[in-house]
């Protein structure tokens, strides 16, 4: 069974009223679509609110939903005009170029372009953002790490990480926001914020 007839099957099961279908479809994509939006929203905490907005629309949507095109590349759609609509109402410039968009959603990849333009000083830009978030996250206390790591790395809901840390949901969020923080004040210096306004 290819991936698309898992999620046409997940879908279906969506259509005639299974909640927990949908669950999965969001486990399952969660995390490439916070990938998706991290490339638009420049804000860190402000990317997982963008994109539960995003699967609030694409679930009240769902029922319309016909499959002549796959899943994710429906579901990329949404996430992309979600991103623009929060952008443009927070009167915000997306971080991302302007030939960002593919019409294949499925096929975009890491490898693509992170940041304007392709120029060596944006790559080293790029480059030197990566290090500074690494560098950050592995300076943090172990509990603010594994939080931000099992959320941010490997897109794991909340209640997964609440589970596996043994503390209430609150703790892990209190947690992510405090780890979400910590890495914004590192990246501040490097994308010209003078710390006025709230990461």
């Amino acid at each position: 069974m290819s991936e698309r007839d898992v999620d046409a099957e997940l879908v279906s099961r969506v259509q005639a009223g299974d909640k927990r279908a949908f669950d999965l479809l969001v486990t399952k994509y969660q995390r490439k679509i916070m990938r998706l939006l991290s490339r638009m929203v420049r804000n860190p905490s402000e990317i997982e609110d963008v994109a539960q907005e995003a699967f609030i629309k694409a679930y009240r949507a769902l029922p319309q939903f016909r499959g002549d095109s796959a899943f994710y590349t429906w579901l990329y759609r949404i996430a992309i005009n979600t991103a623009r609509n929060w952008l443009a109402a927070n009167k915000r410039a997306p971080s991302t170029p302007s030939g960002f968009e593919n019409e294949e959603g499925e096929t975009f990849s890491e490898s693509d372009v992170l940041m304007d333009g392709s120029d060596p000083e944006s790559e080293m830009a790029s480059r030197q953002i990566a290090e500074t978030v690494n560098k950050a996250i592995n300076d943090l206390p172990e509990e603010l790490r594994n939080a931000i790591v099992m959320r941010e790395i490997d897109g794991m809901t909340y209640e997964d990480i609440a589970e596996s840390m043994n503390c209430p949901i609150g703790t892990v969020r209190s947690r992510i926001f405090r780890a979400r923080e910590a890495i914004a004040l590192r990246l501040r210096p490097l994308l010209g914020d003078t710390g006025d306004r709230r990461w």
